[in-house]
């Protein structure tokens, strides 16, 4: 990869660049325009949360390293045991969760849910769901990584364990799953019944794709088993993206591979438009005349300028005789993306070997870029060097510092936090769209194959994806290619203090993805129609398995526990 000629921060940039084969010509680029509007009045709400740092740094901070340092002992202790004697206790808990399911009356008890406290979720929906006559079943207890098979390169894990706990438990035998998410609290049960992408997801998959077997009780307390290929297999893959309308997950098979101790991370400035970039990012992903890396991933900063980055595994000598080594993961450093976002002052692309473990969850320190909108002083060396060891901010805490419903709903209703997922050919498409709409920055860019299926699942390939000739770039005849877009942050014309339709806008965003056979990732805000819901996603392989596992009645339906229909958003779809 060539390096881009850049013109600085100055609105204006010169773009020459060479990615694998492919010129772009030099032109002289300037920002894309963004949404303006009028100038909003004064609102105690928006004040209130301009200053949430007056309660995250004393309170929530404090508060999120005593719970941290509380369940890292818990965690190490729950990895003490494992094997035949884990299996037991797990068997005893499962038996547990039956019996709760099993004794249930369908006619006089409630929906089926979690009895997990709301708060404790990662997701930024509302959950408004689990308020009204509910039949809680406990799952608090399945933490547990119960066996490491180094054999079948397999290990058995309980839902509630998270990336943190795993990665912890797998790499001191340097082995991982090979889709390991970034963000330490997301859980294994809800990357698969929701969704888990991370930087080698464009090899793998998605996390869901690197599960062999799932243990789920249905709704009248039995327990199966379901696998790719055993009776179940319609379970197996409805489960992926249900959100747990189907059954109770209560462990699952994952595959892990060897890893080394370090990995070789490699920093890419770009300069040029959006439509360029995505061009630009489908080479680093996917590059025609050289191997896939194991790990790629994308910050959008503006209008004109990203970084790239690609990265693979590298043993301790070549990283000690090659260098530098950068512990990225120590408390005192740089929030990763404003590190990454160095490399542009020197548009020249930077190599640097960062532990395995420090890769894998280079985002935590500063939950991506959201710590800048909680702590906005947060990344000064002066707070970093006295009060960096008590970060991150844990999210259920940071819940409880939106007093009352009315902020809560406010601070959803500026505050932008979605995934969306488009064919790679239509990244720029996505990119344009984003900058339209909400003019939110920085971008995450993440690339991920979806694997065909046929069977009617939530969310599958392009229908004829795979008889073109020639075939889109990154395609292959079992898997098309696609890219995520985090769009994570609050409106330009919000932070300008203009006024701004967050709800129209998102409408505008959702007509896009489903003109552009993309997807929502459902731990967002949706203001879809249900008619639109089951546009964007196919309904055939779900509703076939709700009535025949009994979860109609029984489990909440998928559209009613994700979606925030506000009249708005009705409006919008009407007018459209």
């Amino acid at each position: 990869l060539g390096n881009c000629i850049g013109g600085g921060r100055t609105g204006k940039a010169l773009q020459s660049l060479h990615v694998s084969g492919c010129d772009f010509a030099m032109v002289e680029l300037k920002e894309r325009p963004g949404p303006r509007g009028e100038r909003a009045p004064f609102s105690l709400l928006e004040f209130l949360l301009q200053f949430r740092w007056a309660v995250i740094v004393p309170v929530v901070l404090p508060l999120s390293k005593v719970w941290d340092h509380w369940h890292r002992f818990k965690c190490w202790v729950y990895t003490r045991s494992t094997g035949e004697r884990a299996l037991a206790q797990h068997a005893e808990r499962v038996r547990r969760v039956c019996e709760r399911l099993a004794a249930r009356d369908p006619e006089t008890d409630g929906q089926i849910c979690s009895a997990r406290a709301t708060y404790w979720s990662a997701s930024m929906r509302s959950l408004e769901y689990k308020k009204g006559k509910r039949y809680p079943v406990d799952l608090s207890d399945f933490k547990h990584v119960l066996v490491i098979d180094e054999e079948k390169m397999i290990v058995k894990v309980e839902p509630m364990v998270n990336m943190g706990q795993l990665t912890s438990a797998l790499l001191p035998h340097k082995l991982c799953t090979k889709v390991v998410p970034e963000y330490d609290d997301l859980t294994v049960g809800g990357l698969i019944a929701g969704y888990g992408i991370e930087g080698s997801s464009h090899k793998y998959g998605l996390f869901a794709d690197i599960v062999t077997s799932l243990d789920v009780v249905l709704s009248d307390g039995t327990l199966v088993t379901a696998t790719k290929t055993n009776e179940y297999k319609d379970l197996f893959y409805a489960i992926q993206w249900s959100q747990g309308t189907l059954a109770m997950l209560v462990s699952i098979d994952i595959e892990i591979r060897r890893v080394e101790d370090y990995v070789k991370l490699e920093y890419i400035p770009f300069r040029g438009d959006l439509q360029a970039m995505g061009k630009a990012w489908a080479d680093v992903v996917c590059p025609k005349d050289a191997p896939w890396p194991e790990f790629q991933e994308g910050i959008v900063y503006s209008s004109t300028s990203a970084v790239f980055m690609r990265a693979d595994y590298a043993n301790a000598e070549e990283a000690k005789a090659k260098g530098p080594i950068n512990r990225l993961g120590a408390w005192y450093k740089p929030w990763f993306y404003k590190y990454a976002e160095g490399v542009l002052e020197t548009d020249k692309t930077h190599i640097e070997y960062v532990p395995t473990k420090e890769y894998f969850h280079r985002h935590t320190q500063a939950l991506y870029w959201e710590c800048a909108l909680l702590v906005p002083f947060g990344n000064h060396p002066l707070f970093r060097y006295t009060l960096g060891w008590l970060m991150p901010p844990r999210i259920s805490f940071l819940k409880l510092t939106t007093f009352g419903k009315a902020m809560w709903e406010y601070y959803q209703d500026r505050h932008n936090a979605q995934d969306v997922l488009v064919p790679m050919r239509h990244t720029g498409d996505c990119l344009e769209a984003s900058h339209d709409l909400f003019d939110i920055y920085p971008l995450w860019l993440n690339s991920h194959c979806i694997y065909k299926t046929d069977i009617g699942a939530m969310i599958d390939c392009e229908p004829g994806f795979d008889k073109k000739s020639p075939m889109e770039q990154g395609d292959t005849p079992e898997a098309q290619m696609y890219t995520d877009v985090g769009i994570w942050g609050v409106p330009a014309p919000i932070l300008r203090q203009e006024m701004f339709d967050t709800v129209q806008s998102q409408h505008e965003l959702e007509q896009f993805l489903i003109k552009h056979h993309g997807y929502q990732a459902l731990y967002a805000v949706t203001e879809m129609s249900e008619t639109d819901f089951w546009t964007m996603f196919d309904p055939t392989l779900y509703r076939k398995a709700r009535s025949k596992y009994k979860a109609d009645g029984n489990f909440m339906e998928i559209y009613y526990k994700v979606h925030r229909r506000k009249p708005a958003a009705i409006k919008a779809t009407k007018t459209a």
